[in-house]
């Protein structure tokens, strides 16, 4: 026999932290308004992050007295009644053999079979990708430069100018 719950339900210690954060947090905002401090933005700011923290012990007191009757429990968590007889107990029996049979298999044979399937085929062809055979080649070079196109200076802090010269990028065909 399930124990009957009047007044604020299961969960009352949900309630009364719920409580005491609202209270808390509304506190804390009012001396922020009314009270004459250099930092009431902050007491503002934060009364009324504490109120809004309220509401998760608002949401667990909820949640937790909300009453779902076993009947309707029974298809969401897994309680249903199996019967033995007839034909719905045969093909349930039958289902749960197939379904641990392949289960035992790719646990033995380490995966699904279309991943294996895939590495064959690719091993049988020669065409093992690796990572390195999959990435595109940058080059950079320096180009040489010319009479008429003047280098680009950059001066430091002691006064001397460094030379740097113009580079150009190459990209090998994918």
């Amino acid at each position: 026999m399930e124990p009957v719950y009047r007044g604020l339900g299961r969960c009352v210690c949900c309630f009364w932290l719920a409580i005491a954060f609202d209270f808390v947090g509304l506190l804390i905002l009012l001396i922020g308004v009314f009270a004459n401090v250099f930092f009431y933005d902050l007491l503002i700011y934060a009364g009324a992050i504490v109120i809004f923290l309220s509401l998760i012990w608002w949401v667990f007191w909820y949640s937790g007295n909300i009453e779902v009757p076993p009947a309707e429990l029974e298809d969401d968590v897994g309680l249903l009644k199996k019967d033995k007889g007839g034909l719905s107990g045969a093909v349930r029996r039958f289902s749960s053999r197939v379904s641990s049979g392949i289960r035992r298999s790719l646990r033995r044979n380490g995966g699904p079979p279309s991943t294996r399937t895939a590495r064959a085929q690719r091993s049988a062809a020669g065409t093992t990708a690796s990572p390195q055979e999959e990435q595109v080649n940058v080059g950079m070079a320096t180009i040489a430069s010319h009479e008429d196109t003047p280098n680009s200076t950059v001066s430091s802090v002691a006064g001397c100018d460094v030379v740097t010269p113009h580079t150009a990028t190459e990209t090998s065909p994918a």
